[in-house]
């Protein structure tokens, strides 16, 4: 954990918890002499790019916290730079829950797995909604959807989203149940396909010399 993440969520409240149940000294050394945690690194910005999928969270004008699911073909979230993601919003289900809220309260948090490998990275920041006005079209919108939007998609996109990143945080793999895509299954059980496939052209020469 960084010292902007420790920073942005550990409230009093929250330190109060953690004296009580006697992790407060451990996170304190976080907040004092860990890694400053703000922008992404290397291992970051990969890990973002691979993930075909994340959930992220808004709070509504009414104090509601609201969790929505974003998926797409791995790179649909974009690293602009090691302080900026972006995306493009698709056409759903036209409740906009998720773009009311961030006009309210531009805070956001993601949720970014990869159930494979049991790993989780939670990204703080905050969002900036682009989107074109009927009246008043903006260039600017259309660049960063031509730039965001993948060109097999059929889907219109409404508005492109970009996060400022505040913090991020790699959490604790504990019970995150392993689960794979059809492509990491492929990937995984290609070695023993391959294997299967050389087994069974052995067994047919042999039938073969021994007819």
């Amino acid at each position: 954990m960084g010292r902007r993440f420790a920073e942005l969520a550990f409230t009093p409240t929250v330190k109060d918890q953690q004296t009580r149940h006697g992790s407060r000294s451990q996170y304190q050394r976080v907040e004092t002499s860990g890694n400053p945690g703000a922008a992404l690194g290397p291992h970051e910005q990969s890990f973002v790019l691979q993930r075909d999928g994340f959930y992220m969270a808004s709070v509504s004008e009414s104090g509601w916290p609201y969790v929505q699911f974003r998926g797409g073909p791995k790179g649909f979230l974009h690293v602009v730079d090691d302080r900026t993601l972006a995306f493009a919003d698709l056409r759903g289900n036209m409740q906009y829950i998720s773009t009311g809220n961030l006009l309210h309260d531009d805070r956001v948090a993601l949720f970014l797995m990869d159930y494979a490998w049991q790993t989780r990275l939670k990204i703080l920041g905050h969002a900036e909604i682009l989107e074109d006005s009927p009246a008043a079209p903006n260039p600017a919108v259309k660049e960063w959807l031509d730039r965001l939007r993948d060109p097999k998609e059929k889907v219109p996109a409404e508005r492109a989203i970009l996060i400022h990143v505040e913090a991020w945080d790699w959490n604790c793999p504990q019970h995150i149940t392993p689960r794979f895509t059809e492509e990491e299954l492929a990937e995984t059980l290609e070695p023993m396909r391959r294997h299967i496939a050389e087994l069974e052209q052995e067994n047919a020469r042999l039938r073969k010399t021994n007819s």
